[in-house]
């Protein structure tokens, strides 16, 4: 996405493999970085793909060295760790973005504007695959489940529909099979079941929304090639303007909260 251009160039790769980080920048023509601070130093803005709990660590590292920051969902692997980098980056006042996959989709986009004329007061989505069975397989994820992986992409679209998330009810086990019921801001109410852990061919993710003036349902299954273009285009002119983009830290965060407290209750 980010070698692809036109709007942004891979400039530098950086593992704490260094061999890894070798064979990803000689596959897309950057530098491999045998340093955190050699990235650092080689990029305008800093892009991630690691374990929620090097996330946190590693965006302050860059916050505070001046460094844009696209991050991953979750923001971090706890409420702390969210909180605090999303503190650092506001101190800092780095641009942000998440990389929350199905907002940069014009169908889901052109969904959410059918949705807001619906005055809407409920909905239901689910997020149903075999991500814990295969290459999604590591050890955060065996360990938190859907929850934590796939949780802040349906939180995000149901609030995004419904308005954000007042507060949260769970039952069930993150390592097999999760249902919320979430209170929306303005009174609307919503349902949310996932599940990372059933063997089928392709994953499947649904939502449906209604209100006064009907209904609207979305497959969000499959998604258009446009999401990555999007995105890429979207953060170069986040990192551009200084900031500004609605899917930033601080809504990284606001997501996190809700996640907290549905695994506080399925703890209890």
């Amino acid at each position: 996405m980010l070698a692809a251009g036109p709007h942004t160039r891979l400039g530098g790769v950086w593992s704490r493999r260094p061999e890894a980080a070798k064979e990803l920048a000689v596959a897309f023509g950057a530098d491999a970085c045998p340093r955190y601070d050699d990235l650092l130093d080689t990029c305008d803005a800093i892009a991630f793909a690691v374990p929620p709990q090097v996330q946190a660590e590693l965006a302050a590292i860059a916050a505070r060295s001046g460094r844009p920051v696209l991050l991953e969902k979750p923001l971090a692997a706890d409420l702390d760790g969210a909180r605090a980098l999303a503190d650092v980056i506001g101190e800092t006042g780095v641009a942000s973005q998440m990389v929350l996959t199905w907002r940069y989709s014009a169908e889901v986009r052109e969904f959410l504007g059918r949705v807001a004329a619906l005055e809407p007061f409920g909905g239901r989505a689910a997020y149903v695959s075999g991500g814990l069975l295969g290459e999604f397989a590591t050890p955060w994820r065996l360990e938190r489940g859907a929850v934590l992986d796939v949780g802040p992409h349906m939180v995000d679209l149901l609030s995004a529909a419904l308005g954000p998330v007042a507060g949260a009810v769970a039952h069930g086990d993150p390592l097999r099979w999760t249902g919320m019921l979430l209170q929306h801001e303005g009174g609307a109410v919503s349902e949310l079941s996932l599940c990372m852990n059933t063997p089928l061919p392709e994953h499947r993710a649904w939502i449906e929304v209604y209100g006064r003036h009907g209904g609207e349902a979305l497959d969000a299954s499959r998604l258009g090639p446009e999401i990555f273009t999007t995105l890429a285009a979207e953060f170069a002119e986040t990192v551009r303007r200084g900031g500004g983009h609605p899917l930033d830290a601080a809504h990284g965060l606001r997501l996190q909260e809700t996640i907290a407290a549905v695994e506080e209750g399925l703890a209890r």
